[in-house]
């Protein structure tokens, strides 16, 4: 098994090659630049002990203005893609329990995502592929400001595939393997 800090390189590297590095999120490379991003690694393997970091990672964030997002790595834990989509719902659930609906919201990443209606090979579900699950933690309100300011936000997702399609199954997977 990797060390923490082998599998937060591996991601931030992952974040710099693919995200920034292919534009896939024009919001991103700012937030490194000003190390507004936590790298955490969850060594959580079952569902109920992730949920507990879940919350302890939301109350932490909440906690320290200066941290803009967050990456929950899960190296141990929802390796399947189905179990880890699934668990997407139990995590939006922790964030009304909390009561940081309108605070913070979560975006997927996975090794294995599929959108609906895609073949797993598709090249558009590489946009939100990663290395690992990861459960990225966003404040609603820094996207909002973001999106404000960025002109057609609605086309950045038919952008990211039609590059990713551009580029080619091949190339899109040297560059995510890096």
């Amino acid at each position: 098994m990797n060390s923490h800090e082998e599998i937060i390189v591996s991601v931030r590297k992952w974040l710099e090659k693919v995200v920034i590095g292919l534009n896939l999120c024009p919001f991103a490379k700012k937030e490194l630049v000003k190390d507004r991003i936590r790298f955490e690694v969850c060594d959580s393997s079952d569902e109920e002990a992730l949920l507990l970091k879940l919350n302890q990672e939301l109350e932490y964030i909440f906690a320290n203005e200066n941290i803009e997002t967050s990456l929950l790595i899960l190296p141990k834990v929802l390796q399947s893609f189905e179990d880890y989509n699934q668990f997407l719902d139990i995590a939006d659930a922790l964030i009304q329990q909390m009561d940081f609906e309108g605070e913070f919201q979560i975006a997927s990443f996975h090794p294995d995502y599929q959108f609906a209606d895609t073949e797993f090979a598709d090249v558009e579900n590489y946009t939100n592929r990663a290395p690992y699950p990861i459960l990225h933690i966003l404040r609603e309100a820094s996207l909002e400001r973001a999106i404000d300011t960025y002109p057609d936000v609605e086309d950045i997702p038919e952008k990211n595939i039609a590059l990713l399609k551009e580029m080619g199954i091949e190339k899109v997977k040297e560059v995510l393997n890096g």
